[in-house]
């Protein structure tokens, strides 16, 4: 097959440290090509130097069988290349057509611009089976819908290499396949797709070849066709990967926590309305559904971030009042931040610090209320031993560390308090499957020390792998709760998207 695209011995350094090293890559023309890597790999970088927001230190890049440099993303654009970020870049408050006007120069008057570009969006829409409204307000779109206007930005702008980051990260499982469809009409178009992704079940689905990365070397390209997920898994991460192993749970151990009737309002608009549910003891409930409907309020309500307004939290049969963070530690229970960076950790102070950061009271750690920096060091050696926290040393600040090492240092923190309840939101959330894998194990072995877990997560396959019970949230109601065995994906990915499959109405 024609080639559209190929890297020739592609260096990129950041200062002593090499982000990809002596690349050689070659991507068909009108095919999906998935790259794969652990956080780290060196993806993110050999992106951005294929879209012009970097520029190779060595080699060289060939687009349509010629060198080209990018010196920005707009000479790429005009090039033909595109590419669809994880986090859109949208204004909400304009219509489609002028954010995908948005930067561009085309003719003297607005008006006719903005009918023309109405008209254009509109052909577009229809010939690769997007279904987008130009003159609706993004404001007013399904994430799904979003993502579908970004990709009219690229095709609008004449891309004929489109590169997708993490592009099913947000969506339901129904957007899921309505993504796959426009992919597949799009390679039928002849356009190039690049797939990047974590999903190892998605790439297998949609790509036609995969080229693997890791820690900056190019470890293979080979074709998806007869390639099992464990395999692509082991040349990410070089060695085998398993899923987690769920035991049965116990049914018949105390209710840790009680949920009942909790409502909480935001700038006095409704976000939690009537939220009900218990966790047992030794029991992981899994809260399912597309990111913005409630999970962070809910999980900030637990943690006492967030007044409640009404309803009441019973934990080991007491109920509490008005709770703060410092006094639901107290009572043991633990929490995993959505925002690793703004919420989880102290990105200045060391691992070390941010290690005793809920701890450094206690007596185990200060003495008169002065630190003890022996205490705090040979901690922090214990955790980065038990948990592979790879660092050059404890002192080292952790906003250095890589974004699963983080994670990792989050997790020692929270599990150091031998917790009874663990709020764990978005846990794995932009993880590898190496290390997804090993904070999967650390919360299994929570579990087996009897500690009670809400789990919540737009990862249905995490959801599914590791809950006892699964609840679905949509605009801050628990839709319904199923137990693992009885969970249907068909029926949990309706509710996520506002409907109930008894009911041809949306929620």
């Amino acid at each position: 097959m024609e080639l559209i695209l190929e890297t020739r011995n592609l260096v990129k350094r950041f200062g002593a440290f090499v982000a990809n090293d002596q690349l050689n890559l070659s991507i068909q023309k009108g095919e999906i090509h998935a790259i794969l890597g652990e956080n780290g790999a060196g993806k993110s970088t050999l992106m951005n130097m294929l879209s012009g927001m970097l520029a190779p230190d060595e080699g060289e890049i060939l687009f349509k069988g010629h060198p080209v440099k990018f010196t920005s993303p707009r000479q790429a654009v005009n090039a033909g290349i595109g590419m669809v970020h994880q986090h859109f870049m949208l204004i909400p408050a304009l219509t489609v057509a002028e954010n995908v006007l948005l930067g561009m120069k085309r003719g003297r008057s607005p008006f006719f611009r903005f009918k023309q570009a109405c008209a254009e969006i509109r052909s577009l829409s229809d010939r690769f089976g997007l279904n987008v409204n130009p003159e609706l307000r993004v404001s007013e779109l399904s994430v799904g819908q979003q993502q579908r206007v970004e990709i009219i930005k690229t095709l609008f702008r004449g891309a004929e290499f489109i590169i997708l980051d993490e592009p099913t990260a947000v969506l339901t499982p129904p957007e899921v396949k309505d993504l796959f469809k426009v992919l597949r009409t799009l390679k039928g178009q002849g356009k190039t797709v690049i797939f990047i992704s974590h999903k190892l079940q998605e790439v297998q689905e949609i790509c036609d070849r995969v080229t693997v990365l890791r820690l900056g070397k190019l470890i293979g390209t080979q074709s998806l066709e007869g390639t099992l997920t464990s395999d692509l898994a082991r040349m990410m991460v070089g060695r085998d990967v398993a899923a987690p192993v769920r035991g049965a749970a116990s049914l018949d151990g105390p209710v840790r926590l009680q949920v009942e009737g909790v409502h909480a309002r935001e700038n006095g608009v409704s976000v939690l309305h009537n939220i009900s549910f218990c966790i047992r003891q030794g029991e992981i409930l899994g809260i399912a559904g597309v990111d913005g409907n409630g999970q962070r309020e809910l999980s900030e309500v637990l943690f006492g971030l967030r007044a409640k307004d009404s309803g009441t939290i019973v934990l080991d049969g007491e109920e509490l009042q008005r709770q703060y963070p410092r006094s639901m530690t107290e009572r043991g229970v633990a929490y995993i931040p959505e925002d690793r960076h703004k919420e989880g950790l102290m990105l200045q102070m060391s691992i070390e610090e941010n290690l005793i950061a809920k701890e450094y009271r206690k007596s185990r750690f200060s003495k008169g209320g002065i630190i003890s920096r022996k205490k705090m060091r040979e901690n922090a050696e214990e955790q980065i031993r038990s948990f592979s926290i790879k660092t050059a040393g404890a002192s080292v600040p952790v906003g250095r560390l890589s974004g699963g090492n983080q994670q990792k240092v989050i997790l020692a923190r929270e599990l150091m308090l031998n917790p009874k309840v663990l709020v764990a939101m978005q846990p794995t959330r932009g993880m590898d499957v190496g290390a997804a894998e090993y904070v999967h194990k650390r919360i299994l072995e929570a579990l087996e020390q009897g500690c009670s877990i809400l789990l919540i997560s737009t990862e249905l396959e995490e959801i599914m792998a590791l809950s006892d019970r699964v609840a679905v949230l949509y605009k801050g109601e628990l839709l319904d709760t199923m137990d693992r065995d009885n969970a249907d994906l068909d029926r949990i990915g309706m509710l996520m998207a506002g409907v109930r499959p008894d009911s041809s109405f949306a929620i």
